[in-house]
C-alpha cells in the first residue's frame, strides 16, 4: 500500500502526537501496568546480550506507561526497539530505508511483490492468505517517501509466532518471481489474454492503484510539492511509481532494489506489548538474521541543500465536477524546508507552533486565509510534516480564483509578520498543551501500531525513538524555553518563515484536457513499447499471459502455511458490565472502565419528530452546530474554550438498522465528547449553551463552514469511492439505506455542492434553529458515559445538573412517521426506558443501477443484495460466505487477474450483502466476476479447510479489541447486547458446507435476490447506451 506522507484527507493541523493514543490494558490499573510491564523490562542492562542482540539501553517511560528497550544486531548491526507494556494486543514491525532515485514504484512494487511468496513458504500470495489462517487485529505493508514498513498485531502469542515467521521470510528470502512482477508490478498483455488478436494493454495492480491515487488532486498537489521542495535527491521522485514512469522497471531492477535495501544491515525491527523479548529476539535470530553479515549500506538521505532565494512552480490538474464552486478550482501553497526531523525537541517545538498558527478559528492563518473566503479551505498539505529527513511547514489554500494568487501570498508574508510581530495568547498555549495530555491519555484498541508509525520517520534516519516517546521531556524543555525567552516562538517564525529563502510557492490549476492529455501519454507509451516488439515479442506476451492466467485460475496449496485452527478461538465472550440508570429524567448508560482518568460523553438525540424536508441539512447541521458560538460565546471564545476543557466535542447523523427486523431502523444525531474528569462540569456547560442558546446568527461564519464540508466531500469521492458505490447500491432496499444515501451518500456530496454554490445562505440559517428544536431535546435522548469509577458516580451529579440546565428546551413533537415502535434499552428491564424505531412495513425494495460519471482513470463498483438483519439465524453464514468469497474467488478474479487495487464481499449489520471493488480499471466486467462468484460459492467447490479459514478471519475482526472509551457502545448505539454477541460467535462457530450452499442459493441467485447497483468512473459508452441504467 502506498502512503502518501504528506497528510491529505486528515490534514497536519493538530500537533505531532496526532494518533498516539495509550491502547487499553485490560488486566490491570495504568500504574499497577506500568510497573508489571517496567519490572519485567527492568531484568534488562545495558551490555546485556540475548539471542545475538547486544541491550544498548533501558529507559522507563511513565507517560506511555511502558518501558523501552534498545538493541543492536551483533552480526549485521539491525537496530531493534522493544515496547513492553502490559497490552495483549502485541505488534511486529520491521522497516528498511528505501530510498529510489526514479519514479518507477520499485519500492512499492517490491512491497507487493515480496508478499507473493518465500522461500519457505512458497505458495502464490501467502500475505492474503494469512489473512485466513489468523486472529491477527491488524496485517499490512506501507510504502512512504523513503521507507517501507512491514507490521502485524495479534493477541494470540501462537499466531504472533506464526505471522512473524512468515514476514521474515517474505521480507529476507522472497521468491520475487517474474509472474508475481507481472501480476503487482506491471505488464504489457492482450486486453483479453486468451484472443491473442486483442490489443495489447498495460496491466499491473500498483499500475491501476497509482492511475487511482493521481486521480486524487489533493494527492497528486502533495506529491507536486514535496518532488519541487526536495529536488536533489530520493525525495525528487514518487516511491509509490508514477503511472507512466512504472513500464519503464524491469523485474531485474526490481531484485538488485531488494538486494541493495532488504538487509538486516537496513533494517530496523519494533516490538511492542506483553510478550516476553527474549522468544522474539530467538525467532528473529534463527529464521533470519543468523543468515546474513554486515554489509556497508548506501541508503542514507542527505540533507538538501538550501536555495539562496525563493523559488515558484506551476502544475495543473483535472477539472472537479464535485467542487463547491467549478469557477475557483486553483490551489497555491507556499512551502517552507525547516530542520532535521532528529532534533526531537525542535521537531516538537514546531510541530507546537505549527499548530498555534494554523489549527482552528483562533489561528491567525485560519483568521488571514479561511475567514477571508478567498478559498474554501487550507491547501491539501498544511501546516508541520516531518515524514521527511528535513520537515516542511506548508500554507496555503485550495479553491481559489487564478486571479487571487498574488492576494494569497501577500496575506501569507502578511501574516507571519504579524505573528512575530504579536505572538500568541498564553491561554492557546495552554490549550494546545493541554490538547497534548489528552492525546497521550487516551487510550486507543491499537496503540503499538500508532508508535510504530510515530517513530518510524525519524528512526528511518537515525534519529533517537525512546528520546521522541519520551514526551514530558519536551513539554518540559517547551515550558521553560518559553519562560526563559518570551519571544522564543516569534523567534522561531523569524527563522523558518521570515528569513528563510529555501522556499516554494507552488500553484494548480485545472486544465480541462488534463485527462486527455493523461489518456494520450499513456497511449503514446503504449505504442513506443509495442512498436519495439518483434511477431516473436508478441506471441511470447501472448504465452506468457496465458501462464499467469492458468497460475491465478490454479487452486493453491497453501499447506506449507502455519495456521491457527477453529479451536483456537475463545469458546465464549468476555462480558462488559454495564449499569442502566436515569439523570434528570433521561436514561443513562454507565460504563466503569479503566479511562486514565478521561470521561467519555455520549448522547443520542432522536430524529423521529424532524420534518423530512430538513433530512438533507442534517449532516450540515451537525457539522456546524459546535463551531458558530454559543451562549455569550462567539466561535473563536467556543473553539478555545472547547480546546482548554475538552479533547472534541462533536454532532454526527446516525442511521442505525434493527438488529431484528429488514424494515426497521433507528435515526437520530450522536453527540461525542471527551474530558480529564476535573473538566466534566466545564464540558457539559458547553453543551448546555449549545442546547440553549446556538448562535445562528452570523452567515459569513456559516459560509466558511459550509465551503470546507463542501470542498472536504468532493475531495473525499476518489479516497472513498466504493464506500459511496455500496451506500448508493443498497440505498432502494432497505427504508435505512435510503436515510444513509441521504445523510453519507452521493446525494448528500451534491446537495453540499449546492448549498456551497448559493450566493445567499440566509434561507439555510433559517433551517439551522428549526432543526435544532428538534434535535437537540432532553425528551428524545439517551446518554452514555464511560469512565473510571470515581469519574462515573461524579458524572451521574454532573449529568443531574445538566439536565435541570437543559430542562426548559424539554419538548414533545409528534413523530413525523406514525410507524414508530417503542424497543426497551435495558433487555433486563422491559418496563424501564425505551427507545423509538422507525417501523416501515410497507416498504417495497427497489432494483436500481446508477453510473456516477466522475473524471477518474479507474472505477469503483458495487453491487447490494437485499438479505437478513443481525439476530438472524442465517446472518452467520452469510458473513462466512462473504469472507470465503472474497478469499477463494473474489480476490483472484478483482484483484490478480482484474488489476484493481482490492474488492471481494461483506456482509453488513443492515442486512445488506455487498460486493465492491476499489480503483479498478474495468466496470461492468467487475459485474460479471460478482456473478461469478455467486456461481463459484453455489457449485461448492471449496473444501472444509477454506470453511474454517473464513471463520479465523471473521472472529480477529470480531474479537478485535475494543478501546475502554468505546466499550458498551454497541449495546448504547445498536442494542446488540454481549448475550446476543454469544449468540452470533456460537452461530459462526456452527456454520456449515450446508449452510453456505443454502444461503448462496436462497439469498444470493438470480432469480431470487433484490439487489442495487452502482459504479462511480470515468465516462462509459457501453453503461451510456444501456437504458437499464441511470447516469447521474
Amino acid at each position: 500500500m502506498f502512503r502518501q506522507t504528506k497528510t491529505v484527507l486528515a490534514k497536519l493541523q493538530n500537533v505531532r502526537l496526532k494518533g498516539l493514543h495509550l491502547s487499553w490494558r485490560r488486566r490491570s490499573t495504568a500504574a499497577a501496568a506500568a510497573a508489571a510491564a517496567g519490572e519485567k523490562a527492568h531484568q534488562y542492562t545495558a551490555g546485556q546480550q540475548i539471542h545475538g542482540f547486544t541491550v544498548k539501553e533501558v529507559v522507563a517511560v511513565p507517560e506511555l506507561f511502558l518501558t523501552a528497550i534498545k538493541l543492536t544486531h551483533d552480526r549485521t548491526g539491525a537496530q531493534y526497539l522493544h515496547a513492553a507494556r502490559d497490552d495483549p494486543n502485541n505488534l511486529f514491525s520491521v522497516q528498511f530505508r528505501t530510498t529510489p532515485m526514479d519514479s518507477t514504484g520499485v519500492p512499492h512494487i517490491l512491497e507487493h511483490t515480496v508478499l507473493c511468496g518465500s522461500q519457505k513458504y512458497p505458495c502464490r500470495d501467502p500475505f492474503f492468505k494469512m489473512l485466513n489462517r489468523s486472529l491477527c487485529t491488524f496485517m499490512n505493508a506501507f510504502t512512504a517517501s523513503d521507507y517501507t514498513m512491514y507490521p502485524f498485531s495479534t493477541q494470540n502469542a501462537k499466531d504472533f509466532q506464526n505471522l512473524l515467521s512468515v514476514y521474515l521470510d517474505a521480507v529476507f528470502f522472497p521468491c520475487l518471481r517474474e509472474q508475481d512482477f507481472w501480476q503487482e508490478g506491471w505488464r504489457l498483455e492482450n486486453e483479453d489474454p486468451a484472443d491473442a488478436s486483442s490489443p495489447l494493454v498495460f496491466k499491473g495492480v500498483v499500475f491501476n492503484e497509482m492511475k487511482g491515487a493521481f486521480s486524487d488532486n489533493e494527492r497528486l498537489y502533495a506529491q507536486h510539492l514535496q518532488n519541487k521542495l526536495y529536488p536533489d535527491h530520493t525525495y525528487s521522485v514518487v516511491s509509490g511509481g508514477e503511472p507512466l514512469a512504472i513500464p519503464d522497471l524491469t523485474w531485474e531492477q526490481l531484485k538488485d532494489f531488494h538486494a541493495t535495501h532488504y538487509h538486516p544491515s537496513n533494517a530496523m525491527f519494533f516490538t511492542y506489548g506483553d510478550l516476553p523479548l527474549e522468544q522474539h529476539l530467538k525467532q528473529i535470530e534463527q529464521e533470519a538474521l543468523s543468515k546474513f553479515e554486515r554489509i556497508q549500506t548506501n541508503t542514507r538521505v542527505p540533507s538538501q541543500p538550501p536555495w539562496a532565494s525563493p523559488r515558484e512552480e506551476r502544475v495543473t490538474c483535472s477539472p472537479d465536477a464535485m467542487a463547491p464552486d467549478a469557477a475557483r478550482q486553483s490551489t497555491l501553497c507556499v512551502s517552507y524546508k525547516l530542520g532535521d526531523i532528529t532534533d526531537t525537541f525542535e521537531a516538537f517545538t514546531l510541530s507546537l507552533l505549527s499548530a498555534l498558527m494554523t489549527s482552528g478559528p483562533n489561528a491567525p492563518f485560519y483568521k488571514a486565509l479561511i475567514e477571508p473566503k478567498i478559498g474554501t479551505d487550507f491547501s491539501s498539505v498544511v501546516g508541520y510534516d516531518g515524514s521527511t529527513k528535513e520537515a516542511s511547514f506548508s500554507i496555503g489554500l485550495q479553491g481559489i480564483a487564478e486571479c487571487d494568487a498574488d492576494k494569497v501570498k501577500n496575506i501569507i508574508r502578511q501574516t507571519v509578520d504579524s505573528i512575530i510581530e504579536s505572538g500568541f495568547e498564553d491561554e492557546r498555549i495552554e490549550a494546545l498543551l493541554h490538547k497534548t495530555e489528552i492525546q497521550i491519555k487516551h487510550q486507543s484498541s491499537n496503540f503499538g501500531l500508532s508508535l510504530a508509525s510515530y517513530i518510524a520517520s525519524s528512526w528511518n534516519h537515525d534519529g533517537d525513538p525512546v528520546e521522541l516517546l519520551q514526551i514530558n521531556n519536551s513539554i518540559r524543555e517547551f515550558r521553560r524555553a518559553l519562560q526563559e525567552n518570551p519571544r522564543f516562538l516569534q523567534d522561531k517564525v523569524q527563522h523558518y518563515l521570515k528569513e528563510n529563502s529555501h522556499r516554494l510557492t507552488l500553484s494548480m490549476s485545472p486544465d480541462d484536457s488534463y485527462l486527455d492529455k493523461q489518456v494520450s501519454a499513456e497511449e503514446r507509451k503504449l505504442r513506443e513499447k509495442i512498436a519495439a516488439l518483434s511477431d516473436s515479442d508478441k506471441k511470447d506476451i501472448y504465452e506468457k499471459g496465458l501462464r499467469l492466467l492458468a497460475a491465478q485460475s490454479e487452486t493453491q496449496d497453501a499447506s506449507c502455511l502455519p495456521t491457527l485452527k477453529v479451536s483456537d478461538i475463545a469458546p465464549t465472550l468476555a462480558a462488559t458490565p454495564l449499569h442502566m440508570t436515569k439523570a434528570g429524567g433521561v436514561p443513562l448508560q454507565l460504563c466503569e472502565q479503566p479511562t486514565n482518568g478521561l470521561v467519555y460523553f455520549r448522547a443520542m438525540c432522536s430524529l423521529n419528530t424532524l420534518p423530512e424536508d430538513l433530512k438533507l441539512y442534517v449532516p450540515l447541521f451537525c457539522s456546524v452546530i459546535t463551531k458558530m458560538g454559543c451562549g455569550s460565546l462567539d466561535y473563536r471564545q467556543q473553539a478555545q474554550q472547547m480546546e482548554l476543557k475538552t479533547g472534541d466535542m462533536s454532532v454526527s447523523p446516525q442511521v442505525i438498522p434493527d438488529c431484528a427486523h429488514m424494515d426497521v431502523f433507528e435515526q437520530g444525531v450522536l453527540l461525542s465528547s471527551s474530558c480529564l474528569e476535573r473538566n466534566l462540569a466545564d464540558m457539559l456547560q458547553l453543551w448546555a449553551e449549545i442546547f440553549n442558546s446556538p448562535r445562528f446568527d452570523d452567515p459569513e461564519r456559516l459560509r466558511v463552514l459550509v465551503m470546507m464540508s463542501a470542498q472536504e466531500l468532493a475531495n473525499g469521492i476518489s479516497y472513498a469511492g466504493h464506500v459511496y458505490a455500496m451506500t448508493r447500491a443498497g440505498h432502494l432496499l432497505t427504508p435505512a439505506g435510503e436515510l444513509l444515501e441521504t445523510f453519507d451518500g452521493m446525494d448528500q456530496v451534491r446537495f453540499m455542492k449546492r448549498i456551497a454554490e448559493m450566493s445567499d445562505l440566509t434561507p439555510v440559517l433559517r433551517m439551522l434553529p428549526r432543526i435544532k428544536k428538534h434535535l437537540l431535546n432532553p425528551e428524545n435522548m439517551r446518554c452514555a458515559v464511560n469512565a473510571t469509577p470515581q469519574g462515573a458516580s461524579e458524572s451521574v451529579l454532573h449529568l443531574e445538573n445538566f439536565m435541570t440546565d437543559v430542562a426548559g428546551k424539554r419538548k414533545r413533537f409528534k413523530a413525523v412517521r406514525p410507524n414508530v415502535i417503542q424497543r426497551p434499552l435495558d433487555v433486563n428491564n422491559i418496563s424501564g426506558a425505551c427507545k423509538t424505531l422507525v417501523a416501515d412495513s410497507n416498504f417495497q425494495p427497489c432494483h436500481m443501477k446508477t453510473f456516477f460519471q466522475l473524471p477518474f482513470p479507474v472505477n469503483f463498483v458495487s453491487e447490494s443484495i437485499r438479505t437478513v438483519p443481525y439476530s438472524h439465524k442465517d446472518y452467520a453464514s452469510l458473513c462466512v460466505l462473504a469472507r470465503m468469497m472474497t478469499a477463494k474467488f473474489l480476490h483472484g478474479e478483482i484483484r490478480e487477474k482484474g488489476g484493481a487495487y482490492g474488492g471481494g464481499a461483506k456482509m453488513a449489520g443492515g442486512g445488506l450483502f455487498s460486493f465492491y471493488s476499489y480503483r479498478d480499471p474495468n466496470s461492468v466486467q467487475t459485474l460479471s466476476a460478482f456473478g461469478k462468484g455467486v456461481d463459484w460459492a453455489k457449485s461448492g467447490k471449496f473444501s472444509q479447510q477454506d470453511i474454517d479459514e473464513a471463520k479465523l478471519s471473521i472472529f480477529s475482526a470480531v474479537d478485535s479489541p475494543v478501546a475502554p472509551s468505546s466499550k458498551g457502545m454497541s449495546v448504547f448505539l445498536s442494542g446488540i447486547t454481549d448475550e446476543m454477541k454469544q449468540r452470533h460467535r456460537e452461530r459462526l462457530f456452527d456454520v456449515t458446507r450446508g449452510n453456505l450452499l443454502d444461503v448462496a442459493e436462497r439469498y444470493l441467485s438470480v432469480g431470487s435476490k433484490t439487489y442495487g447497483v452502482s459504479i462511480l468512473g470515468p465516462e462509459n459508452d457501453a453503461i451510456k447506451k444501456d437504458p437499464s441504467w441511470v447516469v447521474k
